[in-house]
């Protein structure tokens, strides 16, 4: 992706875990500079006087650290990247494309994150301090690239704040909680990162994730690690592959870090599990905003760790709401992709007409960087031939600051709400949205759009039937609870899910086939909704319906069920905190929710990106700084 570092340039010896300042070597530290050098040269003797030094960027730094100037000072500094980073999605077709096309590094003819990264890593750095806290991929491979760090010191970072915070109650309040967020850490996870470390230094970054530590929900297989489920019934549940998504992100050189906790099975949005408790026990995930509050669910523990600084970048799932709920509680971005865009196989399934895997990170570029890693048509889930030719090169290529330019968005009435904070912030989200050039349509529910928010999710009737598909396929030979009767038996489950796991154990076959078989009322009103919702798109010529993905600390209404109701992607956003005027939990976090036609995630991804850049409304958690 992008050329190695020469072995004459520069290099800059790695400090411990501290990391790294960008300041470019210019003036009086290249004067230094050339003094030491030629203190150091035996050929050069105190009766020879020196020439003149010239002491410019263009005479003392290699080619390598300045033929991508930008701006004329003939080094790559900040302002550089300031000036890239503005010109995000500008094409060889856009009348300042000779502005940047320097740093067209991949040739591809369009300014992505990808030139943004490759870009970085021809500034010249010193042994400043590198602040994990809020580190973004981007930030991560710079200061890997400029030799400042390393994965493995980044990745013991990690390891480090989640012994310090994850089981730690520090938050004070007599309502404060931990934070749970984490079911396992992998030991292998120093390992890959020394991996990575060795395939940086011999052929430079060769991914965006190279190096980059990511916590995974622990529905996902891995084959390092155990896979339960969030259920103490499955704790040894050691396969021997890993879920596809997983495989994806290895081959991407990401390092598995952890398994996050989860509610149950997936089943609920309070993020409760028995792994690794004593029977009959369980824990809860906390917000790392507010302990006493839920992280959400079901993917709530990836929701605290990546708010909390715990891993780079997270993934969960998503049935009806569990990415994008944990994101707006935690203030981060959630993509749930179109179902069919990332293989569900080796994923413990919850209801598969409905499940789908997805990032969970603190910006929109590292969850389309994230993305990448994870899309391809798999044999072991079929639904994803559906993807073919329709996904792009890489989802960063839509990281434009001007995509709302020209968009038509539009939004539904009766799904802003009356919450005070979720009006107050969508109001107010919709007055950038159009300030940044983009047309708003409000549009009034028909009878059967809300049927489409109506339709109720398939973990009832389909939990039975896709969960026997998954041990049959997948689970490790010596777990003994194989069936919801096994784990009703075994007596470790959340105590409070032993009549949910009864009840669903009650469903025929023929249950199943009436619900989501070929024909079954289930799959024909999801293709009905989301014939719906794409002619709804057409008509008005939109490009997104947006609503906000919740309250504090809550959901509205059916919001959540539009994207799973349709199979349709969505991505949803922060768009700021409730205040003491609302009424509410002050602080808490609201996202804005964009929709969008299936595949078109990288429409979504641009909108998404450019209202982040107009609102930059996420915060950090205040309870979890960096480690002393």
């Amino acid at each position: 992706m992008t050329a190695k570092k020469p072995a004459a340039s520069k290099q800059v010896a790695a400090t411990p875990t501290t990391s790294r300042k960008r300041t470019a070597v210019a003036g009086a530290s290249l004067i230094a500079l050339v003094g030491t050098v030629l203190a150091a040269t035996p050929a050069i003797t105190a009766a020879a006087a020196p020439a003149p030094v010239d002491a410019s960027p263009a005479a003392m730094l290699a080619p390598y650290y300045t033929d991508l100037d930008l701006t004329g000072d003939d080094q790559v500094t900040e302002s550089d990247l300031a000036v890239l980073t503005d010109h995000l999605g500008t094409t060889s077709a856009s009348d300042d494309w000779a502005t940047v096309s320097a740093a067209d590094i991949d040739a591809d003819g369009t300014i992505t994150v990808a030139d943004l990264a490759a870009l970085s890593q021809r500034m010249i750095y010193d042994d400043g301090p590198f602040t994990l806290v809020e580190a973004s991929t981007i930030d991560m491979q710079a200061a890997m690239n400029a030799g400042v760090t390393t994965s493995v010191a980044i990745t013991q970072d990690y390891l480090d704040r989640i012994a310090a915070y994850d089981r730690t109650k520090v938050d004070t309040a007599s309502t404060g909680r931990a934070l749970n967020s984490i079911v396992t850490t992998n030991a292998e996870a120093l390992a890959a990162a020394k991996t990575a470390d060795a395939e940086r230094a011999e052929h430079g970054m060769t991914s965006m994730l190279l190096g980059v530590p990511i916590a995974v929900k622990d529905n996902y297989d891995t084959k390092d690690m155990p896979t339960t489920g969030g259920c103490g019934c499955w704790d040894d549940n050691q396969t021997d592959a890993d879920a596809t998504m997983v495989a994806g992100l290895r081959g991407a050189g990401a390092v598995i870090l952890a398994k996050a906790s989860l509610d149950e099975f997936a089943y609920g949005f309070v993020s409760e599990f028995s792994s690794n408790q004593p029977a009959g026990s369980s824990l809860l995930v906390a917000s790392p905003y507010n302990t006493a509050q839920t992280a959400g669910g079901s993917s709530g523990g990836t929701g605290a760790a990546i708010a909390a600084n715990l891993a780079g970048i997270g993934f969960g799932t998503d049935t009806g709401g569990s990415i994008r709920i944990p994101s707006t509680y935690n203030q981060l971005v959630g993509i749930r992709p179109t179902v069919g865009l990332a293989s569900r196989d080796g994923i413990i399934p919850l209801a598969l007409s409905q499940d789908t895997g997805g990032p969970i990170a603190r910006s929109v570029t590292d969850a389309a960087v994230a993305l990448d890693a994870v899309t391809g048509v798999d044999a072991a889930d079929p639904v994803t031939s559906a993807q073919s030719g329709k996904v792009p090169t890489s989802y960063t290529s839509s990281l434009d600051a001007d995509s709302l330019e020209g968009a038509r968005i539009g939004y539904v009435t009766s799904m802003v709400g009356t919450n005070a904070t979720a009006k107050r912030l969508f109001d107010a989200s919709v007055a950038k949205l159009e300030a940044a050039g983009a047309t708003v349509v409000p549009i009034t529910a028909t009878t059967a759009f809300n049927r489409v928010l109506s339709e109720g999710s398939g973990s009832t009737n389909e939990f039975k039937h896709d969960l026997d598909e998954y041990v049959a396929k997948h689970l490790d030979p010596d777990v003994t609870a194989r069936s919801l009767q096994g784990i009703l038996a075994s007596g470790e489950y959340v105590p409070s899910r032993k009549s949910t796991y009864e009840s669903r154990d009650l469903i025929t076959d023929a249950q199943y086939q009436a619900w989501a078989g070929p024909t079954g009322s289930h799959t024909t009103q999801l293709a009905a909704g989301k014939q719906l919702v794409t002619q709804m798109l057409d008509d008005q010529d939109l490009d997104s319906l947006i609503y906000p993905s919740g309250t504090p600390y809550g959901t509205q209404s059916t919001n959540m069920r539009l994207s799973p109701n349709t199979g349709m992607p969505a991505i949803t956003v922060p768009m700021g905190q409730a205040t003491a005027a609302d009424g509410t939990i002050t602080g808490a976090g609201v996202n804005l929710e964009f929709l969008g036609r299936s595949f078109d995630e990288s429409t979504l991804i641009g909108l998404g990106y450019a209202f982040e850049q107009e609102t930059t409304a996420r915060t950090t958690p205040a309870l979890y700084p960096a480690l002393g």
